[in-house]
């Protein structure tokens, strides 16, 4: 069974009871609790302000203006695809809650029963949706990503501490072999890292998007729901994730061969010839493939493909609109690399102080650890919100070029009727929910 949802620090003041506030409106205001919470329905997550449980996402953003009795009801003609695409009944003029304007870009109205607005997504709107889905559900996402971090990041540094006090002492009283020991142990150590962070960042990052993709409709599932709904596409995932890493390295070999021959022919100034064009055609390189590649984890774990067809499906949805995803993914990037090193910084001081206090011969073990802990701090928060930000991001595109939002706010409608989001709402993300072909960007507004 899902979990309830939780609520928001920052919470309206709740309404007098009896004020038939909530009953006039199923969809509560952001924050606020209805007197009475239904249990979840099994196999689904209750739908926030349907009568169930609290939403501290929001319903109708923004909201306010609704007429008066029966709340929203069901919206002439549905949200489907072209036909009946209009506010539901009895939405009445702006006030409220929210700002004047009830719609989003387009002239839509916007429906948010989740982490984002079901409509085309600006970048604030990824951003904030990313740290909703941390706020909503922290033990399935902050959780669940702290002991992923934890676990490819302490073994290694306690094991390479155990050896590294003798090394130290080696190096201290000038040991020629010591140094070379150093070394070793340095390049094992990362090595063994980088293979267990390739293995668990890359399940984590499946476990997430599943835990996005339910959290999109307001709904919640726990760490061990969101593993028993992945499990059965690891080995996918590590497929993809292998798969990508040797296109990316790829032209290293023949960067380092190149430089290899030059060195070897004393050609030094073709060697910083090069080595200077080899770097930034290389950076060009991985970005282009980063981009197209960004979203072969939710074609994976969403839409249940395989290596190939995940691969051909993210290059597809990244095509359109290339440049824009490419500046989010950098934008993300540099996030991420800044939050590292503000967390980095306080527990870098205690390792010094260590350090300081301890001796360069017996503050090895403390230094390690402690460098550790402060790198697991970090690897929590930014590998949950590349996650968030690259799962909004596809769908994001799936809305500019599939209409996918039309699916979102049919689906939406109908769970916000039942009271709960059933398990059933995850095959929505399967492309043949698409409501149809529609060219990048038409009929919306700008990001």
């Amino acid at each position: 069974m899902s979990e309830g949802q939780g609520s928001s620090k920052d919470e309206p003041t709740q309404p007098p009871e009896g004020s038939g506030a909530q009953e006039r409106s199923p969809w509560a205001a952001p924050g606020a609790e209805p007197a009475d919470a239904p249990g979840t329905p099994p196999g689904g997550s209750a739908v926030p302000g349907a009568g169930g449980e609290p939403n501290p996402q929001g319903g109708w953003e923004p909201q306010g203006g609704h007429g008066t009795g029966g709340g929203y009801g069901p919206p002439p003609g549905g949200y489907g695809p072209p036909g009946g695409y209009g506010p539901p009944g009895g939405y009445g003029p702006a006030g409220g809650y929210g700002a004047p304007n009830p719609y989003g870009p387009g002239g839509q109205p916007t429906l948010r029963p989740g982490i984002i607005p079901l409509r085309p997504l600006t970048v604030s709107d990824i951003l904030d949706g990313a740290i909703r889905m941390m706020r909503s559900n922290p033990r399935a996402t902050l959780g669940l990503a702290a002991v992923v971090a934890a676990l490819s990041t302490l073994p290694a540094a306690v094991a390479q501490s155990l050896v590294l006090d003798e090394m130290i002492d080696g190096l201290v009283t000038g040991d020629p072999d010591a140094a070379l020991g150093f070394t070793f142990v340095q390049v094992i150590g990362y090595l063994f890292t980088t293979l267990v962070e390739f293995f668990a960042i890359t399940i984590l990052t499946g476990m997430l998007t599943r835990v996005l993709g339910r959290s999109v409709f307001g709904g919640r599932i726990t760490a061990a729901e969101a593993w028993e709904l992945t499990k059965g596409q690891v080995p996918a995932l590590l497929g993809v994730a292998a798969l990508t890493t040797l296109v990316m390295l790829a032209p290293m070999v023949v960067l380092w061969g190149l430089l290899a021959a030059a060195i070897a022919a004393q050609a030094y100034v073709l060697f910083g010839l090069i080595f200077l064009a080899g770097l930034l055609g290389y950076i060009a390189y991985v970005l282009f493939f980063a981009v197209r590649f960004a979203f072969v984890a939710p074609a994976v774990v969403l839409e249940r493909r395989g290596v190939i067809a995940a691969l051909s499906r993210s290059w597809r949805l990244t095509g359109p609109g290339f440049w824009r995803v490419l500046g989010i993914v950098l934008l993300t990037f540099l996030i991420t690399f800044v939050i590292g090193i503000l967390i980095g910084i306080p527990f870098s001081i205690i390792a010094g102080a260590f350090g300081y206090a301890l001796g360069p011969a017996g503050a090895a073990t403390a230094i390690a650890i402690v460098q550790a802990i402060g790198a697991t701090v970090a690897a929590t928060i930014t590998y949950t919100l590349q996650a968030g930000v690259y799962g909004l991001l596809y769908t994001d595109q799936r809305m500019r070029i599939e209409a996918f939002d039309l699916v979102l706010q049919s689906a939406a409608v109908d769970q916000q009727r039942l009271g709960w989001v059933p398990a059933t709402a995850d095959e929505l993300w399967h492309p043949s929910n698409a409501a149809g072909p529609q060219g990048y960007g038409q009929g919306y507004g700008g990001a």
